[in-house]
């Protein structure tokens, strides 16, 4: 049964003063748009050179054409000359981030000024339910948060990186937040053939009931069963199962694969069931291109079992979660395919499973830039050393199946810890986030690691828009005057004579307010599309 608890009224004044803290120091950072601003020569000139006067008007123009609509709104027969308010409330475009840490900071402080973040900057949020962390042991799924979830557990935690929960935390809390501040809910992700971070530790011995098949797993295939440490998930294979076919591997393990498939088909289920339509849209599948750009869905054609680069799956395992999904969740939740993989075989594989009858809604895309030299080098104009027009131009070409596309995933890296270090990664996130705007498919754009020195293991210590302390870097204050100034419309406008009030802006919500004739201040809610 699920739990339903509010936050409450007084949360929100708390909310709002620690965003306005933030905002208030906004005015010491500029951020150089072109190179006669950059006088301090943070960025090269060959990087202003690529991101020039033309490309910079060409983005412009897309995002008056892709991300603003015309709007008529009648207010009825008001005094001549009176103003009508038009205040833009909210944003149709998703500007998410993931929510991993939450609760997590170690400081009750912390955790307010993090939690401050959905809802002013953000207005969608990534939810973690990765498999192994959301049920480590079999059968006992954590929905509900336990001791080890609250704030008084990673206040004392001497070394929270090192827990298995370390940025999984179970989803009750942070879905109720979610739905308390009106923000979007990103549930991520519900199949996942990764076994170092994703698949349960349990799962191969808990499919192995028949004694025969258990007996020929441990001698033939399997040397070491899944055990999980700091770096995920680790197990290893025998040279038996390596010169396996699939056909020969399903030929011997018939009852594994079957009870193997239900896992999967369960897992889908039991989440759908739970969740219903509380949590927006799905990542049904997560980075499966890569197998199926090897051939190896294809050679496993007609099995129970298929082979992939970290062990052993279900065949055809992103036909069945997304058929599973769609008859499991409601028409309105939103089912997505995510992948790092942007090559062809991505789009093939998309346009194959919509071929097949499934319910792809949005197509996601990432972008991580992992290494703070990667970021130095696009800095000193370096191609194609990381984001830039031409590059983005051609993958969001490759990808555009008619859905609209979701960058799920971005990461972008301060070159260090210095000033100049993190005004780089503020001027890459600037541009980067103006033209991935201005994509006529793009629907959203999602943050990774908000915070510094939070991430996985092997991801970058410099990736957040906050310091471990919750102190904004300048990459905060460009997203903020983009996402909360920029890109809202706020205006006056004298209605015509039938009482109309005409304006272009922002897709999004709309409250306009005006003074009737008998001076009654008078309100409305509009959406713009």
């Amino acid at each position: 049964m699920k739990r339903f608890f509010t936050y409450g009224a007084k949360f929100l004044p708390l909310i709002a003063l620690c965003f306005g803290a933030f905002s208030a120091q906004a005015k010491q950072f500029r951020i150089p748009k072109n190179a006669a601003e950059d006088t301090d020569r943070i960025m090269s000139q060959k990087y202003w050179d690529i991101w020039n006067e033309d490309v910079q008007r060409k983005i412009d123009a897309d995002i008056e054409a892709n991300r603003k609509a015309d709007a008529v709104v009648n207010v009825g027969q008001i005094k001549d000359g009176t103003e009508v308010v038009v205040e833009q409330i909210s944003h149709d475009f998703v500007f998410g981030a993931h929510f991993f840490n939450f609760d997590q900071l170690g400081d009750p402080a912390l955790n307010a000024k993090y939690k401050a973040l959905y809802g002013s900057l953000f207005n969608s949020a990534t939810v973690a339910l990765y498999w192994q962390q959301f049920e480590p042991q079999p059968n006992r799924p954590r929905f509900v948060s336990e001791y080890w979830d609250e704030q008084d557990y990673w206040n004392k935690s001497e070394s929270p990186k090192t827990e298995q929960h370390w940025r999984r935390p179970a989803p009750e809390n942070v879905v109720k937040f979610c739905k308390e501040m009106g923000i979007r809910i990103h549930g991520h992700p519900l199949i996942w053939d990764n076994r170092y971070w994703h698949m349960p530790t349990w799962l191969f011995k808990d499919c192995l009931t028949d004694p025969s098949e258990r007996e020929f797993f441990d001698k033939e295939i399997i040397k070491k069963y899944p055990v999980f440490g700091n770096e995920g998930i680790r197990e290893e294979y025998t040279e038996t199962f390596k010169k396996m076919t699939p056909q020969e591997l399903s030929a011997k393990l018939p009852v594994f694969a079957e009870n193997l498939n239900k896992a999967f088909e369960k897992r889908v289920k039991e989440l759908a069931e739970y969740y219903g339509g509380e949590i927006d849209s799905w990542d049904v599948v997560n980075e499966s291109s890569h197998a199926y750009g090897k051939g190896q869905f294809q050679e496993a054609k007609d099995c129970a079992l298929m082979k992939i680069w970290c062990g052993i799956m279900p065949s055809d395992f992103t036909f069945k979660a997304f058929q599973t999904a769609q008859k499991s969740f409601p028409e309105s939740v939103k089912l997505n395919i995510n992948d790092y993989n942007m090559k062809p075989a991505y789009r093939d594989q998309i346009r194959e499973l919509i071929a097949r009858g499934c319910k792809i809604d949005i197509v996601g895309s990432q972008m991580h830039l992992f290494d703070p030299k990667t970021s130095k080098a696009i800095a000193e104009g370096k191609i194609p050393a990381g984001v830039n027009p031409e590059n983005v131009w051609e993958t969001m070409k490759l990808i555009d199946v008619g859905k609209p596309i979701h960058l799920s995933e971005i990461t972008i890296t301060a070159v260090d810890t210095t000033e100049r270090g993190r005004m780089v990664q503020a001027i890459i996130t600037r541009n980067a986030y103006r033209l991935w705007f201005s994509i006529k498919p793009m629907m959203g754009i999602t943050w990774w690691n908000v915070v510094d020195d939070c991430g996985a293991p092997g991801e970058p210590s410099l990736s957040g828009i906050f310091t471990r302390g919750m102190n904004p870097k300048p990459a905060f204050y460009a997203l903020d005057e983009l996402i909360n100034h920029e890109w809202r419309t706020n205006l006056s406008a004298k209605p015509d004579a039938d009482g109309n009030v005409k304006f272009r802006g922002f897709k999004g919500r709309y409250r306009l307010a005006w003074f009737d004739k008998d001076g009654n201040e008078q309100f409305k809610i509009v959406n713009v599309k």
